[in-house]
């Protein structure tokens, strides 16, 4: 099997499976329980919050355990707006965003708040003097992700933050999905920030939203304190401490790894190049995904071949719908190419041999296919 997916979810570490079974069977009291086991459940998360604080250079009380980023997006959104719709009604967000962005974006609009889509540039980069033209006196919230998950478009985090301080009533949140474990991040200048361990080689079911600690915001689960006042439930243990391990691992030597997948993108770029294909990320985007348009075949034509030669990509992110890519779209401005757009994702584990063999059946479907260049 070659995995050309990692960017939709990514295998989990076998040690993180070591730590989550490990906690699952010493560690079985409920962390809200004051009893001897309850006790010990609640060090054990109080000192993986602990790690995960550290690693991103964070407060520990600004940690909100979630079953994943799109809750995580969910709370940040909902949260901000519903909680200060006093102070205005206007939201800014980008046309790159996940879905798990814009659908609490549409909900929100039926209550009455007005969204605006920023500009961006011709590689898809937010355009900063559009953003301060949209900016209000009434804007509240501005989402906008660090990394596009379909084309890996890397956005000016920092200095939209830093523009966005001269705004005192606007919150700033970037889904930090598809950066956590691939590239450090300033989380100084961002109020609100949601990932998912699934996308470092940690399991499913558990993420974080980075809450600043001087914000508040609307819970979405109420019934209670649980690790914080924000997200009600009993604190899943062993999700937690894995994701604390995972996110250890992930940080490991990550220049060296990134390093290896920016030789493994060059390397597939100028293997692609010789096809009739255009490749839609550019020297803006994070080099783990590579997204590319095929001429004249449906996405899933493509994508159902190389999974009968045991080779697995993704043609628009998992959470998508519709029948092209929304985020090909806004950095091309081509419907053609982003209803023929495939995305490969890489991993430092991916070897430059598989990549090889993918070519090589590659060329041979684009043949079968009929779609193979001059």
């Amino acid at each position: 099997m070659i995995y050309l997916d990692y960017s939709a979810t990514a295998p989990v570490d076998s040690d993180v499976i070591d730590t989550y079974s490990k906690v699952c069977r010493d560690f079985i009291g409920n962390p809200n329980s004051l009893h001897r086991l309850g006790v010990e459940a609640k060090k054990l998360i109080d000192a993986s919050t602990e790690q995960i604080a550290r690693i991103l250079g964070v407060s520990e009380n600004s940690i909100i355990y979630t079953s994943g980023a799109s809750e995580a997006n969910n709370m940040a959104i909902k949260g901000i707006c519903l909680k200060y719709q006093n102070r205005g009604k206007h939201i800014i967000t980008t046309e790159l965003e996940h879905s798990s962005v814009i659908a609490p974006l549409n909900y929100l609009q039926n209550l009455g708040f007005e969204v605006d889509f920023v500009q961006l540039d011709e590689n898809g980069v937010v355009d900063i003097d559009n953003l301060k033209s949209l900016l209000r006196d009434d804007t509240i919230l501005v989402s906008i992700s660090s990394v596009n998950s379909e084309v890996g478009v890397i956005q000016p985090i920092n200095e939209i933050g830093e523009l966005l301080k001269q705004y005192p009533k606007c919150y700033f949140h970037s889904d930090v999905t598809q950066s956590i474990g691939k590239m450090k991040i300033n989380f100084d200048n961002l109020d609100l920030a949601s990932f998912s361990a699934q996308k470092f080689y940690g399991m499913k079911g558990i993420g974080c939203l980075i809450k600043k600690d001087s914000i508040v915001i609307e819970p979405l689960i109420h019934g209670g304190k649980s690790t914080t006042i924000y997200r009600s439930g009993t604190p899943a243990t062993p999700l937690i401490v894995s994701l604390a391990k995972a996110l250890r691992l992930a940080y490991e030597n990550y220049e060296e790894k990134y390093k290896t997948v920016k030789e493994l993108n060059n390397y597939l770029v100028e293997k692609l190049k010789q096809f009739k294909v255009f490749i839609n990320s550019n020297e803006k985007c994070l080099p783990h995904i590579l997204n590319l348009s095929l001429n004249g075949i449906k996405p899933e034509v493509m994508q159902h071949a190389l999974e009968e030669e045991d080779i697995f990509i993704s043609t628009q992110t998992a959470c998508s719908k519709g029948e092209y890519s929304k985020a090909v779209y806004a950095v091309t401005r081509d419907k053609e190419k982003s209803r023929h757009s495939i995305r490969i994702s890489l991993s430092h584990k991916t070897t430059k041999e598989e990549l090889e063999t993918f070519i090589i059946v590659f060329e041979r479907l684009l043949d079968k296919l009929n779609i193979k260049g001059e």
